[in-house]
This record gives C-alpha cells, structure tokens and sequence, in this order.
C-alpha cells in the first residue's frame, strides 16, 4: 500500500482484528474484517456494528463576534438549511451549493453551546474548509480539527451498549448532541450515523480513541464493521454517497433532498435564498425538475453497480437513466439501487430495465429507504 496514505488513530486497532485495508479518500481504511461484510451489515441491523469514520473531516465554526447566533447567519450565506434555528444540543443536514445549484459537498452542522461543529467527506474536506474560511472569513473562524477521531456504533443495540458506559445517552434521541465521558474519554456524541439504524457517532482527541473502542468492542453486542457493510447498509437506507449519488452536476432537489430546505429558506420564507444557487434551487422546489433521484428494485440476485443505464423498453433502445449506486442488499433480500430516471418514469413502482452485460434485467423504482429505518425518535 502506499506510503502516501494516511492512518487513522485506530490503524493498529484494525490491523490486531484482521482488518482487510484498502485505499479509500487518502486513507488505509478497513473494507472488512474476518467475519465479511454480510456477516457485518447483518450483525449490524441485528445488534451492534461499530466503524472507524476518523477519515471524515471535523471543524468547529466560531463567529469573531462571538455570537453563534452570527456563526449560524454566516452559514446560512452557503448551505440551504435553516441553521439559525439549529438549538444547542441539536444537529442537522445540509449541502454546501455553488452557483449552479450544484453540491460541493453534503455535511452535518451541530450546535453544542456557543459552537457550530461541522462534519465533511474525507475526500472533500480541505477543500471544503478552506471554501467556508476564504467566503466567511471576515465574519468567522474555521478551526479544523485534524487531532480529532471518530467512531461510529451503529445497530438496534447500540443505545443499551451506550448507555452502560455514558448513563447520559439514555436519553438522546435521533439527531440529539451532548458531551459526556466514554471509559473516562471526554467524547461529543450525535445520536445518527449512515446505516439508517439507531446509533451514535463519538467525536473525541486521537490519543483517546483506542481506548473508547477497545470499551466499546468489549460489549457482547459489538463487532467490528468495515467499508463492505458501511455501503450495503446507507443503501439500504437510501443515503447518499457524496461523488457517486450527488455531486456538483446535481442539484438537491434533483437529489430528493429538498426536505433538508426547511420552510424559513425557501421562496417567501423568513430568510429565503441568500445562499449558491439559490434561484435555480428554490426554483426547481416550486417549478419540479427534469430527473430525480429514485430507489430501484432489481429482478434476480445479480447487483447493478453505478453507471448502469435504464430504460422504459426491454430492447434497450429508450434510455431513461442511470444507477449511481447499487449492491446487493442483504436485509431488503435483493439487489438494491439508487439512481436517476426522467420525472416521468420517476413514480413508485413504475417498470424499468437495466443494463447487465448486454443484458437488460426488469427492474422497478422502490420507494426509500428500502429497510425501514430505526432511528430513535
């Protein structure tokens, strides 16, 4: 492997669990362990998965005013979401945009106190941050946290596995933030992740990783789960992956992710615009869109990766579309997919045909997620 990539602070971790490492966004990341990734993605929906996420990129935004209120404002000059409103002990979703409606990247922006805490794709965060400081730079602070790990316990079992270790979880609920002590670490947890499952991911100093998931992997409920089981399991929960679902050439009503664009950004909202792309965006919310993200169910047992065409005839001759991801989905029992089709072939249900090997598979859009999630609510 080579020795340009980076290491996570739980690389000799992986290594002493067998982990199988591959290159992933500039880093040794573990792909899987000995158990393999269907024993991984199951246990996870079942009980327990716990991943290294220490790739991603963390920051903290702090307004040179020292109002969080002017942080939040700030923000909101770049992302869609109403973070104005984002109260102390919450987090949410949103996009950085470009003038075209575009996505530079998707993140998740936290208040806890008088901070805004942002978390980036590891492929995209140096540029990420170094966007948001050379925009808000007279207004704001972007303080990278390179020093920083994170740890994600994911699966029906991860609240009871928490809550042995942190008492102060017990009560969090889906998208809640606090700071507690995890095997006496000082940890910043949000209760979310990407499987589509209850769970939590546990920010804390390098130096302190080790040991939170030496604790965590000590439970009886808790298996080691890799980047094999990590994808199988945001697919099944219809979550997209920045570069392959959304990208600069989408927009995010094209995404289906208008719902992250609350009421007071949109048109004649309290704060409406003001941010990238905001006329093309908001436009697309009220006027509709030419193609939109959707959900594809596959006839058989054979996966449809990305960049599959679709089509509404079974010759093959009117393409409608494309996969962007797919895999077979071990919980939903067959191969799933994500990908975009013209509008009109865009409704729940309707028949479509992708492309295999000169093959042309029936197929049908599914409505998202395709395993219901279990989030806390």
């Amino acid at each position: 492997m080579s020795d340009s990539l980076l290491r996570t602070p739980l690389y000799d971790l992986h290594l002493s669990l067998g982990g199988r490492m591959v290159p992933f966004a500039g880093y040794e990341m573990p792909v899987q362990y000995r158990a393999g990734v269907m024993a991984e993605h199951q246990h996870t929906r079942t009980a327990a998965g716990l991943f290294d996420v220490s790739h991603m990129g963390q920051a903290h935004l702090h307004a040179r005013s020292g109002r969080v209120e002017d942080a939040a404002l700030a923000l909101e000059r770049l992302v869609p979401a109403d973070i104005l409103s984002l109260k102390t002990g919450r987090q949410r979703y949103t996009q950085l945009t470009d003038g075209k409606g575009g996505i530079l990247d998707d993140l998740m922006v936290s208040r806890l106190g008088d901070t805004l805490i942002l978390v980036v794709n590891a492929a995209c965060k140096d540029a990420d941050l170094a966007h948001i400081a050379a925009t808000l730079g007279e207004d704001c602070i972007v303080e990278p946290l390179p020093d920083r790990a994170l740890i994600a316990l994911q699966g029906p079992q991860a609240g009871a596995v928490l809550a042995r270790l942190a008492p102060a979880s017990a009560d969090m609920r889906f998208m809640d933030v606090a700071a507690f002590e995890v095997a006496g670490v000082p940890c910043v947890a949000s209760r979310s992740g990407y499987t589509g499952e209850d769970g939590f991911e546990l920010g804390m100093a390098a130096d302190g990783a080790v040991r939170v998931a030496e604790a965590l992997l000590a439970e009886p409920e808790v298996a080691p789960a890799g980047l094999g089981a990590r994808d199988s399991l945001r697919l099944e929960a219809g979550l997209c992956l920045y570069g392959s679902d959304i990208d600069r050439e989408t927009t995010p009503v094209e995404g289906a992710l208008e719902w992250s664009i609350q009421k007071s950004r949109r048109a004649s909202g309290a704060r409406a615009g003001g941010f990238p792309g905001a006329d093309i965006i908001l436009g697309q919310i009220e006027g509709g869109v030419s193609r939109r993200r959707v959900g594809i169910a596959v006839e058989g047992r054979a996966p449809v990766r990305g960049g599959a065409r679709l089509f509404a005839d079974e010759a093959g001759t009117q393409p409608v579309g494309h996969v962007t991801s797919g895999a077979f989905g071990p919980t939903f029992g067959g191969p799933a997919a994500m990908g975009y089709v013209e509008t009109a072939f865009a409704a729940t249900g309707t028949p479509l045909f992708a492309e295999l090997r000169g093959r042309y598979l029936p197929a049908t859009v599914a409505a998202l997620p395709f395993v219901a999630p279990g989030f806390k609510r």
